[in-house]
């Protein structure tokens, strides 16, 4: 962890690319840093994840009305100070890439930090060995 997962309405991708946001927010993970200026976002963990939904209804259910929900979840022990760090900034800078597409047509966006519940935290993961090749 952390992964941030991105549920969008499918009209949206006429607009914008998401898999740049994808990237973009990845990178605004990596970078977050402690009050000591240490990184707190496991680059191996990080996982950023877009599902548009093609069937929607967005308020009064125009079909014009978008809508862009991200949740990051991650694991506990972190301070509230940082995961409302990290919602800001992922805010800020889905909020930058989607400017564009905010100046076009309606839209309505979420950002929501949970921490994840370890009543079971399965891994098999060997990214970690990948980066350090």
């Amino acid at each position: 962890m952390p992964h941030l997962k991105i549920e969008y309405t499918a009209n949206l991708d006429a607009h914008t690319d998401m898999g740049t946001l994808c990237t973009a927010l990845a990178g605004v993970l990596a970078g977050l840093k402690d009050d000591q200026g240490q990184k707190v976002m496991p680059l191996h963990g990080i996982r950023v994840l877009a599902y548009p939904a093609p069937h929607h209804a967005v308020a009064d259910g125009h079909p014009n009305r978008a809508f862009v929900y991200l949740n990051l979840r991650m694991a506990g022990g972190r301070s509230a100070a940082i995961q409302k760090n990290a919602g800001e900034a992922i805010l800020a800078a889905a909020s930058a890439h989607l400017a564009h597409v905010f100046a076009q047509m309606p839209v309505g966006m979420t950002v929501q930090v949970d921490e994840g519940a370890h009543v079971y935290d399965g891994k098999n993961n060997n990214l970690l060995a990948a980066l350090k090749a």
